[in-house]
């Protein structure tokens, strides 16, 4: 596996990348754009990784996505991977102002339309045919040529697993990811779609986020945090089947009467030690070397995220969070 983290920032990527951190990946909210942290990343690091994970699908035409990656492939050659989600319904409606339904039909469609742009040769039309796209475009420079950059899905459960397996090169695992969910229900669907989609054989590729807060000097502000990112995720009844998988149905019924009461103390208080052990690596650097070699064989198989709770916790936190991490390079098998 390799090592990955979300964009620290300039400062700390080269301090990242020298120590051996092998990917970068881009978030997109309200206040940050995917694309614009990706030419932040290129323009600062030199060999690693880069990419969203996730860019909103559908916050852009593939169009747009595709052109925004034909830019950064001119500086990263190589380098590049595309994560994509659907997002949530009240985004797309309610942010986005875009069509919210049947968002795991409309990715599919989304992937082939972008791959339709990459993957379009000078003097060639860029045709596709669907139900929610359609591309008829004869551009007349010479300005495309095939780009084979990985395509990934956000996918949390069975079906949106079995989309990527069906028409993407991998998947991106959640923060909440658990071992379990891993082996019992998110592989297993990617496989099925693999199959389903005469693609029987072909290796998704895996990446996946890890909440990950190391602090030595303060380990219990680090799990406090780690306990209320994973809280704070958990109040999405998108997860409702991911919490039933493992039982944890009372404390995130617990955790989600304190998120209304606005207790985040409360809700942090609600996460289970188990619930802390399944998800997280977090306290002391060598509390958490010891969560990763317990998690070794159900961590994401190429690119790991490891990435600091950002729930209430400060930019300047997030950055120690970041540097701590590089002490955990060299602890799972593989990674760069």
């Amino acid at each position: 596996m390799r090592f990955g983290m979300p964009w620290p920032g300039r400062d700390v990527a080269r301090e990242a990348e020298e120590a051996g951190v092998g990917a970068f990946c881009a978030g997109e909210f309200a206040d940050h754009d995917a694309y614009l942290t990706v030419a932040d990343i290129v323009a600062n690091t030199e060999h690693a990784l880069a990419g969203p994970a996730i860019a909103y699908a559908f916050a852009r035409t593939p169009y747009a996505h595709a052109t925004a990656l034909r830019h950064l492939h001119a500086q990263a050659p190589g380098r590049l991977f595309l994560g994509l989600g659907s997002a949530a319904f009240r985004i797309n409606r309610d942010w986005l102002g875009v069509p919210a339904e049947r968002p795991v039909d409309r990715i599919a469609e989304t992937v082939g339309a972008v791959r339709a742009w990459l993957h379009a040769e000078n003097g060639e039309g860029v045709h596709y045919s669907g139900e929610f796209y359609a591309l008829d475009a004869d551009v007349r420079a010479p300005v495309l040529g095939r780009l084979d950059i990985p395509v990934l899905l956000a996918a949390f459960n069975t079906r949106m697993a079995a989309t990527a397996g069906r028409v993407a090169d991998g998947v991106i695992g959640h923060g909440l990811f658990t071992g379990s969910w891993w082996n019992d229900v998110v592989r297993p669907s990617v496989e099925r779609g693999t199959t389903g989609g005469g693609r029987s054989g072909a290796r998704s590729l895996e990446h996946g986020w890890i909440i990950t807060a190391v602090d030595d000097a303060a380990p219990e502000r680090a799990v406090a945090d780690a306990r209320r990112m994973i809280a704070f995720y958990l109040t999405v009844k998108t997860y409702d089947p991911f919490v039933a998988h493992h039982g944890w149905q009372e404390p995130v019924a617990q955790l989600r009467a304190a998120f209304r009461a606005g207790d985040t103390d409360g809700m942090a208080r609600a996460v289970t030690d188990d619930m802390l052990t399944e998800i997280a690596v977090c306290g002391t650097t060598a509390e958490a070397k010891d969560a990763l070699a317990r998690r070794a064989g159900s961590l994401p198989r190429d690119v790991g995220y490891f990435a600091p709770p950002s729930f209430m916790v400060s930019h300047r936190r997030r950055a120690a969070y970041a540097r701590a991490c590089l002490a955990l390079i060299g602890q799972v098998p593989g990674d760069a």
